[in-house]
């Protein structure tokens, strides 16, 4: 039997918030053309209750929404920790201030209305490469995370004091063991984390926050 398929991956996702339907047929139209997902809604209430893909995703969103406006909205999701998606605005009615503190908050673009299409879709296409780099960093992070807490409490204090810039023996001496013992402990750790030199190791431990740590 031929091996089957392999699952495709989820397609990259663009949320489109906009309370013009006209606007939101036209964005869907375009960048569905481009083989993306697309979900519109015509309220930040809408998109807030819509259900997340794990894939590379993005927020196309217009300033001027009835409520709260699309800046206000992007200053709230910061507020509350949320994960961030990356934001490309689009408005009828930008200025130059509106723009700076959209950008300063992390926006992607901002493009005023009447936009070309190929504005925008170079738009999408940064602020969805910009998602799949977080995902990608938040991916390694998690997985360095799963090899450090695989760690015995004694390869811990080997690399705690590894990535201090003591050699074996200093380590031997200062825990009180063989340095033969404290090469293997440091050879097991270090084949745990996946590192193949100190600095690659040094830099896991710093993403994880546990170089002055313990286990």
């Amino acid at each position: 039997m031929p091996p089957s398929d392999p699952t495709p991956a989820t397609p990259r996702c663009v949320f489109i918030v906009d309370d013009d339907e006209l606007v939101r047929n036209a964005l869907c139209s375009l960048l569905r053309s481009i083989d993306l997902a697309v979900h519109a809604f015509a309220t930040t209430e809408e998109f807030l209750a819509a259900p997340r893909s794990g894939a590379p995703s993005c927020l196309v969103l217009d300033v001027r929404l009835r409520g709260q406006s699309g800046l206000a909205f992007q200053q709230a999701l910061l507020e509350r920790g949320e994960p961030h998606m990356p934001i490309v605005f689009m408005t009828g009615h930008g200025d130059i201030a509106m723009t700076v503190k959209a950008m300063k908050a992390g926006a992607v673009d901002f493009l005023a209305k009447p936009f070309r299409d190929q504005d925008m879709i170079d738009a999408v296409i940064a602020a969805l490469e910009r998602d799949a780099r977080r995902l990608e960093s938040a991916r390694l992070l998690q997985a360095a995370r799963a090899c450090w807490d695989s760690l015995t409490p004694r390869e811990c204090e080997v690399v705690q004091h590894v990535a201090g810039g003591l050699m074996n023996k200093q380590i031997a001496d200062r825990m009180g063991i063989a340095e033969i013992t404290a090469k293997i402990h440091r050879g097991q750790a270090m084949r745990k984390m996946n590192a193949r030199s100190v600095a690659e190791l040094v830099r896991k431990m710093e993403a994880l926050g546990v170089v002055e740590g313990a286990c």
